[in-house]
């Protein structure tokens, strides 16, 4: 019996951590189905906007993946993946206009987090993400330029679904 004591409390904290860590991953509030409100978003340059777009963030274990649908400004169908960590790493950005994309991803808090986007090694934009409170609305400011050299200056509004 003493023996069993001891191999019940290991186990007993090994469970506790465990739901204490799901927890935690549980209060990101940008996992979910998103959807992007056109009417309040803003773009500059206004002819890049996308006519619609829907981004999935799922987490597993300490790996998010975004996976997002939707029609470029010129209507064409685009879907684009990132599989990341807030670790500071380049993930490769598949779908993404220039095939040599990367991101950089850092977690500011459950509600907030950075990323950049880079080219061949050079970032090209910012984005800062940002859900609010009741974990309803995220929005994403980006700025910097895109593959082309344009002056980017994004403001888009999603609606979690």
């Amino acid at each position: 019996m003493r023996r069993l004591v001891p191999v019940m409390v290991f186990a007993s904290i090994g469970f506790l951590l465990t739901d204490i860590h799901s927890a935690a991953q549980a209060t990101d509030a940008w996992i979910g189905m998103w959807t992007l409100n056109l009417a309040q978003s803003s773009y500059d340059p206004a002819n890049l906007a996308p006519k619609s777009q829907t981004t999935k963030i799922t987490a597993s274990g300490d790996s998010f993946t975004a996976i997002t649908d939707g029609m470029d400004a010129d209507g064409k169908k685009n879907h684009s993946e990132v599989t990341y960590k807030f670790d500071g790493k380049e993930y490769d950005y598949k779908g993404a206009p220039d095939p040599k994309s990367t991101r950089v991803y850092t977690r500011i808090d459950d509600h907030h987090y950075t990323y950049a986007t880079k080219v061949d090694g050079l970032i090209t934009t910012n984005s800062r993400v940002a859900v609010t409170p009741d974990g309803k609305t995220r929005t994403i400011v980006t700025t910097g330029r895109d593959a082309q050299g344009r002056t980017i200056r994004n403001f888009s509004v999603w609606n979690k679904q």
